[in-house]
């Protein structure tokens, strides 16, 4: 009964804290539009890029046309989901510790860890979200998948456990602003390495796809789902997935908690 009640308790939470966000942010609807037709234009720059490859008759490790857009669906997915809560709450960590307003986070009566990466919610992400996930579906039809019930429920339970490694790296560096006000930047750097998930991990040497595995796990993030979808995962591949968000999470909850421990506040 308790953590019913707790559960419901951070949901009710949540729903205050987006609801009035969204609320504030609505009132710009100008925004709105310029970021949908930035997402458009980095959407259309994306299938250009990955149109040369097989323009030139290049076979992305074995990836159809179909496929490989699968992949780059799940990329635009995550990103959208990046702008609609990883930015907007990360980046402020760096605001609260230079500023001091860090002490007001740890006094409040709910966890600082939550508090800090569920705050608040952009809506300027929410059109790649909607795109990417229904582009998923769309291109693993196109590439000949059954699309089955038991695939989809998969494919959605991969794309929540890379959205959860992809938190869990995010709050990471943005944790060691207590130690380093200015690693923000590393973040952007992060979101580079990133990017190496809009093709299909199999299109790398060998060597960059250990990198890409083991150090920085973007197969996780949209290679791994995508063969799900297309109804070609290896049960191992999901094992590890699921077993990577889980240390991920893990990391950074004990991370957080350790960082706290050096944390003083400017104005002390």
């Amino acid at each position: 009964m308790k953590i019913a009640s707790g559960f419901f308790r951070f949901l009710l939470i949540l729903r205050r804290f987006w609801g009035t966000a969204l609320a504030s942010q609505l009132e710009y609807q100008l925004n709105m539009l310029i970021e949908l037709l930035a997402m458009l234009a980095n959407l259309a720059g994306s299938l250009f890029l990955l149109s040369l490859f097989y323009r030139q008759g290049i076979s992305l490790g074995g990836w159809s046309w179909s496929a490989a857009q699968v992949v780059l669906a799940a990329y635009t997915l995550l990103n959208g989901l990046t702008a609609t809560l990883l930015q907007p709450n990360l980046s402020r960590i760096v605001t609260h510790v230079q500023q001091g307003s860090l002490d007001f986070v740890l006094l409040k009566p709910i966890d600082s860890q939550f508090w800090l990466s569920l705050r608040t919610i952009s809506p300027a992400g929410f059109p790649e979200i909607a795109t990417g996930l229904v582009w998923m579906f769309y291109a693993a039809h196109q590439a000949g998948a059954p699309l089955r019930v038991a695939a989809i429920a998969i494919t959605l339970l991969l794309l929540a456990s890379g959205a959860l490694i992809l938190y869990s790296l995010w709050f990471v560096l943005a944790t060691t602003t207590i130690w380093f006000v200015k690693t923000w930047n590393a973040t952007e750097v992060l979101r580079a390495a990133l990017v190496a998930g809009r093709y299909p991990i199999n299109a790398y040497p060998p060597a960059l796809r250990t990198l890409f595995t083991l150090v920085l796990p973007v197969a996780f993030l949209t290679t791994v789902p995508a063969e799900a979808l297309l109804g070609r995962l290896d049960w191992p591949w999901a094992l590890a997935s699921l077993g990577a968000a889980s240390g991920c999470l893990a990391l950074s909850r004990c991370f957080w908690l350790y960082a706290i421990r050096f944390y003083t506040s400017a104005s002390s």
